[in-house]
């Protein structure tokens, strides 16, 4: 008896001897428990509150994006933020705790908790233009006869419009060799997406000029060293994301650096009224949540948390790999999102199918899955819809926000999207 035709050939016999490697997932996936699993992590579980709103609840192979909910909290964070919700506080008090806290874990001089790291790009830029004086603090988003300046080294990006809400006025240069000529009498600070060697690079030019420079480092976080690394490189201000790879309160995220720029960013910020940053609120619950997520991380193995998120999308791998023609690799990003990430790979044109059209199948699919693209990443701004159209597109599987048991619906999903379009156009 011969082979069916789409066994044929050396791509088949590869694809057939894939579909043995992954026979013992195919197992997993008919068992009772299995089933019990994933219904649970779809959200059909008894008592599921957004299903009472007709909500539907995601499967999230795409990874930390606020428009998917961020992270799911630590057990850490939720304990935290429920023990805290118990009791009042004067969050001066709180805020002023928690900046030592932070400062013994990171090494920065002080620190606070904010409601994002974008929160904390704003509060920064208010604190560096403003400084702790009340009238210049009740002056802004006005900066008449104030430094205002904010040099984006690197360019901009989608986010600089929290230096802009503070009175910031952006200046662009877009490689270290533009800072210099960028910084003048009227730069209040210099900030950067920048994580590597560049920073201390463009440290030597803007504390020459006596500008503070803040780091964006929102994603950067694990590992833990980079919690730390830029305290140690004597970086003027840095932010990290809580609801990120911290697993902390999706509002949250810290603010770190010199003590006297914290006390001019907190003089900025809420609670004070009449603050401009007043608006950016953070509770008890969150200020007591990122500190657990904080604690966590500098105790947590990432070397065994690597290996578990790396057995997950070796999983989805053997599985997609079944379907022939379709080829996977894995890697770890370095400098931010640092999770095993998995990128399938297929002839678009050979499949009939674009990276485009399987993510859309796979999120009006049931359940819904959402994937990471190159492309499609929801963005008003035209000129990040520009730069979407010039690049390659790539399906990718982020494993850190899949939960466990979900890798192999993911798996089984994207096979039979591929399997499908591919005998379609065969």
């Amino acid at each position: 008896m011969s082979s069916p035709s789409y066994l044929q050939g050396a791509a088949g016999r590869r694809a057939f001897i894939r579909l043995l490697a992954a026979t013992p997932l195919f197992a997993t996936m008919a068992t009772q428990s299995f089933a019990k699993s994933v219904a649970a992590g779809v959200g059909k579980a008894a008592g599921n509150p957004y299903a009472e709103l007709g909500v539907r609840t995601i499967i999230n192979a795409r990874g930390t994006y606020t428009y998917l909910s961020g992270c799911l909290e630590l057990p850490e964070v939720r304990r935290a933020a429920e023990a805290a919700s118990h009791h009042f506080v004067d969050l001066y008090e709180l805020q002023a705790a928690a900046g030592r806290r932070l400062a013994q874990l990171s090494g920065a001089e002080s620190g606070i908790v904010t409601s994002g790291a974008a929160a904390a790009m704003a509060q920064a830029t208010a604190g560096c233009i403003a400084g702790t004086d009340p009238e210049k603090i009740w002056q802004l988003p006005d900066t008449t006869g104030l430094k205002h300046e904010v040099v984006m080294l690197g360019g901009r990006n989608a986010f600089d419009s929290a230096l802009r809400l503070a009175g910031g006025k952006l200046v662009v240069a877009p490689t270290l060799a533009d800072l210099q000529g960028a910084i003048s009498s009227q730069t209040a600070l210099v900030y950067t997406t920048f994580r590597d060697e560049r920073v201390q690079d463009a440290l030597k030019i803007t504390k020459a000029a006596g500008v503070p420079l803040l780091v964006d480092a929102s994603s950067s976080v694990p590992p833990f060293e980079n919690f730390t690394k830029f305290a140690k490189w004597g970086v003027d201000l840095y932010t990290v994301s809580g609801g990120k790879g911290l697993s902390g309160p999706q509002c949250s995220g810290v603010l770190l650096g010199r003590k006297d720029l914290i006390d001019a960013a907190m003089a900025n910020s809420a609670p004070w009224e009449g603050a401009v940053c007043r608006a950016m609120k953070v509770g008890k619950e969150e200020i007591m949540g990122v500190l657990a997520a904080v604690e966590y991380w500098s105790k947590a193995d990432l070397n065994a948390l690597n290996k578990v998120w790396q057995a997950r999308v070796e999983r989805v791998a053997k599985l997609v790999e079944t379907v022939p023609g379709v080829t996977t690799s894995i890697e770890v990003p370095v400098g931010s999102n640092s999770y095993p990430t998995l990128t399938i790979n297929w002839d678009e044109a050979g499949f009939g199918m674009t990276v485009a059209q399987c993510v859309e199948e796979l999120r009006q699919g049931e359940p819904c899955i959402e994937m990471l693209s190159t492309q499609g990443n929801r963005s008003l701004l035209p000129p990040l819809r520009k730069a979407d159209a010039h690049t390659v597109n790539k399906l990718q599987v982020v494993s850190m926000t899949l939960q466990p048991g979900e890798e192999l619906v993911v798996g089984r999903r994207v096979r039979e999207v591929l399997n499908k379009a591919r005998k379609a156009k065969a």
